[in-house]
């Protein structure tokens, strides 16, 4: 029987303008809310454009598994994201293709793996200590507190001192911190990202350019104080302390074929990646269990032990089904951006080399055939035992899936358990408010994240 492939043109799609297509559509921080709503009203997949550029947006998680498991070889992170990467100076693992990616990919693996984030946990414990005497302070002022902001110094100052071994201690200064900087550069990748012309060849934006030549200073002297550490101790080159020193030791080896660029590369990554993901998703699941007393009590029961024991902190099974619950409705990451390194079929769809698709991580992890009450915050469908989802792992991947699996995704997980821990052991939670008053808003800009949230807490009398 003779079978013929369907083209992307022939498929489904909304309505778009001549030359600009469906951009003014797409620009909007919603852009993903948007996207979702076409895949309810067109399918798992269906064609868009943005000005000459065509898109296949995929909404399926099967297919959207099989794609992640292909890369890197069938299957690569946008060439245009590398090209922004590579511009800004910060092409390392996270937007590295091919070969550079099978380079860096060891190192960076090995310093975020289980074994080395325990033997990192007492300096973990010190930057949660240091939170915790941050709200307490905001707690007895009665002041209202930026969750986004104050969740991503934490963040900065864990992957700082975990990958870098530098002690920035940003929770513990009201001074402009690096934070200032590294928020500047997401939303003009994204942009840069989503743009129907790469406009920024022409015109250069000298105000993300000074953020970026801060940001570089900084990881010059980062990786300068790690230069004198492993002269001072040899041995450091053997068995290196962190992320840095082992990058800096494999880029002294004559064959690794590592580049300065690609050590400054991944340290910008490294900051940039700690800061948004985890604190994203930490400010959601505060404000989701904020929102769910029963869930919250439960929570609140499970960690009454506190956060500075490693053992008792990284069982926790209601949290951890908290954060999963948490990934699934509010995914950092709600579209994935890729490209088949060849001519192929996508679902008996012809998929031409360099096609972009656009893959739509939350729609089947919130589609009502996958999840009962799939809108609904349950934690509890997580639990072992629990019959209430069909593989749920395999259809929500909030950190990707295959062999680009998100290498952080162990650190993740604790600094999120050790801020609830603290969070819930010593204090009430008495609101969590958006500027209206209305339910939290979304915003993409390369990571999604609720809208200007304020935490207002009280101590508990008997922590």
């Amino acid at each position: 029987m003779y079978f013929s492939a369907v083209r992307i043109e022939d498929l489904p799609g909304p309505r778009g303008l001549p030359v600009l297509g469906n951009m003014l559509q797409l620009r909007t921080p919603r852009m993903h809310e948007v996207a979702e709503r076409w895949s309810r009203r067109f399918g798992d997949y269906f064609r868009f454009r943005i000005g000459p550029r065509q898109f296949l947006g995929v909404a399926n998680p099967e297919t959207i598994a099989a794609l992640l498991r292909e890369r890197p070889d069938g299957f690569h992170r946008s060439e245009r994201l590398s090209a922004i990467a590579d511009d800004m100076g910060f092409n390392g693992l996270f937007s590295a293709n091919g070969d550079a990616w099978r380079r860096q990919r060891p190192m960076v693996m090995a310093s975020f793996d289980p074994r080395h984030i325990k033997t990192y946990f007492p300096a973990l414990v010190k930057v949660t200590e240091r939170f915790e005497r941050r709200w307490r302070r905001a707690a007895a002022a009665r002041a209202s507190i930026d969750l986004q902001a104050d969740l991503m110094r934490y963040t900065v100052d864990v992957t700082s001192g975990l990958a870098f071994g530098v002690d920035m201690n940003t929770l513990e200064s009201d001074e402009e911190v690096i934070q200032a900087h590294l928020d500047k550069v997401f939303p003009s990748l994204f942009k840069r990202l989503m743009a129907p012309f790469p406009y920024w060849q022409w015109f250069r934006d000298r105000e993300l350019d000074g953020h970026l030549q801060a940001l570089r200073d900084a990881v010059a002297g980062f990786i300068a104080e790690a230069r004198r550490r492993m002269e001072a101790d040899p041995g450091l080159r053997e068995h290196p302390g962190n992320l840095l020193e082992a990058m800096l030791a494999a880029r002294d080896n004559p064959d690794s074929g590592l580049t300065d660029g690609d050590v400054s590369g991944n340290v910008l990554t490294m900051l940039l990646a700690g800061e948004d993901t985890t604190a994203n998703t930490l400010a959601w699941m505060i404000y989701l269990l904020h929102r769910h007393p029963q869930a919250l009590r439960q929570a609140t029961d499970e960690v009454a032990s506190g956060y500075t024991n490693y053992e008792k902190v990284s069982a926790l099974p209601f949290i951890d089904a908290c954060i999963n619950e948490t990934m699934r409705l509010k995914p950092v990451a709600p579209i994935i951006i890729l490209q088949p390194t060849r001519d192929t079929v996508v679902a008996d769809i012809e998929v031409p080399k360099g096609t972009v698709l656009m893959c739509l991580m939350r729609a089947g992890a919130t589609d009502e055939r996958r999840f009962p009450g799939a809108l609904s915050f349950d934690p509890a469908r997580w639990l072992e035992g629990s019959m209430r989802a069909a593989s749920p792992k395999r259809v929500s991947m909030p950190f990707g899936a295959g062999p680009r699996l998100c290498p952080g995704r162990y650190l993740a997980i604790l600094e999120m358990k050790m801020v609830m821990a603290m969070l819930l052991k010593g204090f009430e939670i008495e609101s969590v408010d958006t500027p209206d008053g209305g339910e939290a808003r979304e915003h993409l800009a390369f990571t999604m994240y609720p809208e200007s949230l304020r935490l207002r807490l009280r101590e508990k009398a008997t922590a």
